[in-house]
């Protein structure tokens, strides 16, 4: 691999065997058919029958299917239509809301430039920038687009912007001069990258690397070999299938086989009790309702400015424990603003008032003159727009300014001087690197005068500014009555310059990003900070944040020298990484996530693309970003504000806790259906309940009262707990206990209820009538106790919370009335009108189940502070 960066110019075009003159046309096209086009390959998308196929690739809907051939087999028309019609249905539901195939590769791909100045035959034509080949001498001017990697051969005050490959804040000078071999991606002077976007100057550069070779070429592979990890709601809805599925075929086959032999059952009859022993236990609805809940998470994280491109991410959320985030535009505002000014005898705010100090006065005034920006246009370096902003504090009238002192000639700022002069009436004003300016200053103003230079007090001061991370310009200025050209000569500035003073920018934080690292902190979540700048900036920025970790800053080069094994002992405890490369942020996703992490990576810039993807859930702005990083991303902030992140990861908390709810509210009403089937079967009994109205009761209560745990707001303390552990199941022994002795209540109470009615009139259609309505009425009580996880459901805050909840309850109550009045539903469900006695006797068994679950709440309350204590 040849370090082109550090190669002088003559190397370079002596190893691509080109010239300053360009390529013959002959041997560019020749060149064309060995390296190919300069274009990223094109990655292939699964049609939209694939994707609809894949939705049934979950052991659960196997079942269900297998349940349904089943009953189609035995002539059971209606049990077979009802299930194939809910498989169906979440099919329909997963490919409708799997949203966007990737489509990160393309974006990057639209990155590179369509046409690009080159020489050839030793003249300029334009061409398209797929036919460039290595060798091609290539011209840059302001608002280029860099069409391939280029190692630079002449540059007159040349700026990229490469934000979108490095990270960096501002617009970086270029130049010809090589570097160090070892010199971080950002640090080559000599090279400009493909998709880079030139901001001033003009350059002209040979092509040293074409398509996939590029270093956005390399991001493009890389995010192409990227595995795209599962959600931690993916993994556990699969493992729990898994457990569900495997349980159940075993508890079904047993059951059955044990009712042929003790009783002597029919085969066919035993097929269909197996049938009902199926539908009864899989929560066919909890698909739906699971999709569904994570749907309103979606509105309702739109409302918050964070919007979700696949809907695990809202859950996903969650379950964070460390946020990776670039610094440039997410936790800065990506706007550079004039921070500190130093004058002769003081350091100050730059938007301090001005009050008659001439000598902030001076330096503002120099600022403006000496500056290229228009004061109202958007236009122009961002360091020249916000030295205008010097105008303000120092009540300055920036038109009127330079109308009464016209520019009589002009110095371009250039990489290799380091600076800028303009001149005025009787003024030469300088601006540029402060190691520059002071070399030429042999004084500095104090009041209206200028007195001898104390270096070394500067010196303090311009260093005590770089420890802050700020950048800084010197101005000084040369008052003498000369005829000034048009065009200025580095050597006619002279070395006997009157310093002004320094002006330090920064690009400041967010308002409200430090409270949100705060909340994230409180919630056990730890924030990293990944960015291309240096890392003196980094360091600055992170402590201003409250970013802290036990380790000092890694560099890029420093991570470099890292092996996988130190990479991943060292990172939890390393929360500020500069000066990072690509691969340097993957490696670093993917050493966190060998600790176990769950990892939210935010990020605006192509760069950033690859350790989106391989996040647990990438986070990309929406504003400022690329479309690379948008589509490798699963959650997109529309503020590209930090704080939005806090925001979703509490709302990402309240979902997983309504999801957790809606499993802990469907499966004791699931294993109670199991069990009185099972029960049924292994005694010899007459079914309680028939398939059909099971998968009745099984679908009723799920479009009304699991639907209404979707909606529940999100608890008050989520924020104060740590994040849950990364493999914790679904089903925790909290959740199992629940479903245990819940459903055996509800089993009770029906078989009781079923025997009773039975025992008294022998009519199987009213006693199954009133089994099947004291399992829905019971759920309609059991609902309000999920509706708070551990805080008591029966106040009145708990109870007005949420709307949905009285409303569907009350669709349930209309649509059980027609399960049970109805001609039409008695003649499909076998069922017969309820009198006011029955009704009465249903409420009076199933109210006790509120009290008891709500005793249950208070004793775990209550062993977990003693616990705590």
């Amino acid at each position: 691999m040849t370090n082109w960066h550090a190669l002088s110019k003559d190397e370079a075009l002596e190893k691509l065997d080109s010239s300053s003159e360009g390529l013959e046309e002959s041997t560019a096209e020749k060149r064309h058919e060995e390296q190919g086009p300069n274009k990223l390959p094109e990655s292939a998308r699964r049609p939209w029958w694939q994707r609809l196929l894949a939705q049934f690739h979950n052991v659960l809907i196997y079942v269900l299917i297998a349940a349904a051939i089943l009953a189609a087999a035995l002539e059971k028309w209606v049990d077979a239509g009802v299930i194939g019609a809910v498989v169906i249905i979440n099919a329909l539901i997963g490919l409708v809301q799997e949203g966007k195939a990737e489509k990160a590769m393309e974006a990057i791909s639209q990155m590179l430039a369509l046409k690009a100045k080159v020489r050839r035959d030793g003249r300029w034509q334009e061409i398209e920038a797929a036919k460039l080949v290595c060798g091609d001498i290539v011209r840059l001017r302001a608002g280029d687009q860099a069409p391939a990697d280029l190692r630079v051969l002449k540059a007159r005050g040349l700026q990229v912007d490469q934000a979108a490959l490095t990270g960096e804040s501002v617009p970086v000078d270029r130049s010809s001069e090589a570097v160090d071999e070892d010199a971080a991606l950002a640090d080559r002077k000599g090279m400009v990258y493909s998709g880079t976007l030139v901001t001033a100057g003009e350059a002209e550069g040979v092509v040293i690397a074409i398509g996939s070779d590029t270093e956005l070429g390399k991001i493009s592979t890389m995010l192409e070999g990227v595995e795209k990890l599962t959600t931690p709601l993916v993994r556990q809805i699969n493992r729990f299938g898994h457990i569900l599925t495997a349980a159940l075929l075993a508890f079904t086959a047993a059951i059955v086989g044990l009712a042929l032999v003790i009783h002597d059952m029919p085969p066919a009859e035993g097929f269909l009790a197996g049938v009902a022993l199926i539908v009864a236990a899989i929560p066919e609805g909890l698909p739906a309702i699971i999709t569904i809940t994570l749907a309103v998470g979606v509105r309702r994280m739109a409302d918050r400015k964070a919007i979700i491109r696949l809907l695990p991410a809202v859950e996903t959320l969650g379950s964070v424990t460390t946020i990776c985030s670039d610094k440039t535009g997410t936790l800065t505002r990506n706007v550079l603003k004039a921070s500190r000014i130093v004058i002769g005898d003081e350091a100050r705010d730059a938007d301090q008032s001005v009050e008659d100090n001439p000598g902030v006065v001076a330096l503002a005034e120099a600022a403006i003159l000496c500056n290229d920006a228009d004061a109202d246009g958007e236009e122009g370096d961002p360091i020249e727009k916000a030295l205008l902003a010097l105008a303000e504090p120092a009540d300055i009238d920036i038109e009127q300014l330079r109308e009464d002192h016209p520019r009589r000639g002009a110095l371009p700022f250039s990489s290799e001087q380091k600076f800028m002069a303009t001149a005025h009436d009787g003024r030469l004003i300088v601006k540029g690197a402060p190691e520059t300016v002071l070399e030429r200053c042999t004084a500095q103003r104090s009041g209206q005068d200028c007195q001898d230079l104390d270096s070394d007090w500067w010196d303090q001061e311009l260093d005590k500014l770089t420890a802050d991370g700020l950048r800084v310009l010197a101005l000084a200025e040369w008052q003498e009555d000369k005829d000034w050209d048009d065009s200025i000569e580095p050597e006619e500035v002279g070395d006997e310059l009157c310093l002004l003073g320094l002006v330090a920018f920064e690009d400041p934080p967010r308002d409200q990003v430090p409270a949100a690292i705060k909340a994230c902190h409180r919630a056990g979540i730890t924030v990293k900070m990944i960015t291309g700048d240096h890392a003196a900036t980094a360091s600055a920025i992170a402590r201003k944040l409250g970013i802290k970790g036990d380790e000092d800053t890694l560099t890029g080069p420093e991570l470099e020298k890292l092996e996988d094994d130190e990479l991943i002992k060292r990172v939890g405890a390393t929360n500020v990484y500069a000066r990072t490369s690509p691969e340097h942020k993957l490696r670093l996703v993917k050493a966190l996530q060998a600790n176990d992490a769950v990892i939210a990576m935010t990020g605006d810039g192509a760069n950033d693309a690859p350790a989106l993807k391989r996040a647990d859930i990438g986070v990309a702005m929406g504003i400022k970003g690329t479309e690379a990083s948008r589509q490798a991303a699963e959650m997109v902030l529309a503020d590209d504000n930090f704080a939005t992140i806090a925001s979703g990861i509490e709302e990402g908390r309240g979902i997983y806790d309504n999801i957790r709810k809606a499993i802990l509210f469907i499966l004791p009403t699931n294993a109670a259906e199991a069990l009185v089937i099972a029960t049924a079967v292994l005694a010899g009994m007459t079914l309680p309940i028939t398939p059909v109205q099971i998968l009745w009761v099984n679908m009723a209560t799920a479009v009304t009262l699991a639907l209404a745990l979707a909606f529940e707001p999100t608890e008050g303390e989520v924020m104060d707990r740590a994040p849950r552990p990364s493999d914790q199941g679904l089903i925790t022994r909290f959740v199992a206990v629940r479903i245990l002795w819940v459903g055996l209540v509800l089993t009770g109470l029906t078989f009781f209820v079923f025997q009773w009615s039975l025992s008294g009139q022998s009519d199987e259609a009213l006693a199954r009538t009133m089994a099947v309505n004291l399992l829905v009425v019971g759920e309609i009580v059991y609902l309000f106790n999920c509706r708070r996880w551990l805080s008591p459901s029966l106040t009145l805050e708990a109870l007005l919370a949420n709307r949905w909840a009285w409303v569907l309850v009350g669709v349930l109550v209309l649509m059980q009335a027609g399960f049970t009045y109805l001609p039409a539903a008695q003649l499909i469900f076998e069922t017969t009108a309820l009198g006011l006695g029955h009704w009465l006797l249903i409420l009076a068994l199933v109210t006790p189940l509120l009290v008891l679950v709500e005793l249950e709440k208070w004793a775990y309350r209550r062993r977990q502070s003693r616990a705590a204590d």
